[in-house]
């Protein structure tokens, strides 16, 4: 009679549990922390602009100063109260908002052929878009200059106008080019497949599914746009843009209505952002739910 021994391992001996309160290595505390600057860096000038729009100016002709002089809401009453201020912010505004439409459209049909269509020029656009970004912005003004005189185009909003489209283009096309990357053409072949044609499956499918890139391509022209200043002093002529006055008002000095201005178009820009997440999350959450149902 033989006995066979057998040893089976204990199952505590294979895997260990993890230990509680295992501290973190200092080095995951890095990434947070310097993003946490960034983001401190970039809004700390945001906020004190803010909260100086509303600080007292006891100077004969009010100006922003850094003292604090007390509390008042007297430059939202009066923010249209500065000669020359008020038409240069509307030209601004009216500027910034055609431009950031026509380089939505235009950018939103170039990434759409850069990531569908195979075409010959395809790799020399690409490039040119990014030499579009890279390009310094006095490169980009200094030729324009030279090319709308050599057309004999007097300088002015038309100018203005073809010179903000131009560089804003390539960010739209790459923003919306970033969405499409993961966009499932599946889901176009099924509702071409239940009947739909191929402009109604662009306006019902595509269209919803890539507005929020389209959306992020707009909100970028337009704070491109209206914040442009470099290129804008090449080709503005007699027009003056709400940058180009504040650059002329500093030598004299700043008056509290620019804060009020600034204030108000941080303020649009932030609500449009936090909008466009909102429907991204709701249209996320939407997906989930439906696909939830149908599991």
């Amino acid at each position: 009679m033989s006995a066979i021994a057998t040893t089976e391992p204990r199952s505590g001996s294979l895997t260990r549990p993890p230990a509680r309160g295992a501290r973190r290595r200092w080095t995951s505390f890095v990434l947070p922390t310097y993003s946490a600057a960034v983001i401190l860096y970039l809004l700390i000038p945001i906020g004190i602009m803010i909260l100086y729009s509303f600080n007292v100016s006891r100077s004969h002709l009010p100006n922003v100063t850094f003292k604090w002089q007390g509390f008042t809401t007297q430059w939202y009453q009066e923010w249209n109260q500065i000669p020359g201020l008020t038409p240069a912010f509307f030209l601004s505004l009216k500027l910034a908002f055609s431009s950031a439409v026509t380089a939505t459209v235009l950018g939103t049909l170039l990434a759409l052929a850069l990531v569908r269509y195979k075409f010959r020029g395809k790799v020399v656009t690409e490039q040119i878009l990014f030499l579009n970004i890279a390009a310094p912005e006095i490169v980009l003004g200094a030729s324009l200059l030279g090319l709308f005189i050599t057309l004999n185009l007097p300088r002015g909003f038309l100018t203005l106008f073809i010179a903000h489209v131009m560089f804003s283009i390539a960010y739209v096309a790459i923003t919306v080019r970033a969405r499409l990357s993961g966009f499932d053409m599946a889901v176009e072949q099924a509702a071409q497949d239940l009947g739909a044609t191929p402009w109604v499956t662009f306006w019902t499918v595509t269209l919803p599914l890539i507005a929020p890139g389209i959306l992020a391509g707009g909100l970028l022209a337009f704070a491109l746009s209206i914040d442009d200043f470099i290129t804008s002093t090449f080709v503005s002529g007699n027009s003056v843009t709400f940058p180009l006055w504040v650059f002329g008002a500093v030598k004299v000095g700043t008056p509290p209505q620019v804060f009020v201005m600034g204030t108000f178009i941080f303020t649009v820009g932030v609500t449009a952002a936090v909008i466009n997440v909102l429907l991204q999350w709701r249209r996320e959450r939407a997906a989930r739910a439906y696909r939830a149902s149908g599991a």
